[in-house]
């Protein structure tokens, strides 16, 4: 099962609050096996704990530490919302990418997601990307390298 594929990418979303657009992200990675559905509330909770919004467009909703025992492997969704979603920083979260983390892997994850959107056109290429697979090119070379 790879970190991320097409399954777990959405490229026109709508929703009408952070805790939603988090919901849409936890539901992707539900649905592929990653999770148990109840780790999608722990990643609300850790919301709630303190904003996962990262700046330039971007939000990584992931579980708390108590939702660790909910994860079944690594892997990541990709939700892309064209008008926005107020996280409750200077502008909107245009992409949020939801996050789980088997074992030592959630530091790295993050970090990775950090060094690739680091890059000021990263943000560009997602929101440009046509399909599924051109969003995870640009986030392969930082995942699975």
């Amino acid at each position: 099962m790879s970190i991320l594929s097409a399954d777990k990418v959405v490229l026109d979303a709508k929703a009408n609050d952070k805790y939603e657009a988090i919901r849409m992200a936890g539901q992707l990675l539900v649905q592929a096996g990653h999770v148990d559905p109840e780790y999608v509330d722990r990643m609300v909770e850790r919301e709630d704990i303190a904003s996962t919004y990262m700046g330039s467009g971007l939000a990584i909703p992931h579980g708390t530490k108590e939702g660790k025992a909910l994860i079944h492997s690594t892997g990541l969704s990709v939700v892309r919302f064209p008008e926005g979603v107020d996280f409750g920083g200077d502008e909107p979260a245009f992409v949020v990418i939801g996050i789980a983390g088997a074992g030592g892997d959630h530091m790295q994850i993050l970090t990775n997601v950090a060094m690739i959107f680091s890059e000021e056109e990263s943000l560009e290429h997602i929101m440009n990307a046509a399909t599924a697979d051109e969003i995870i090119s640009i986030f392969e070379g930082g995942l699975e390298g």
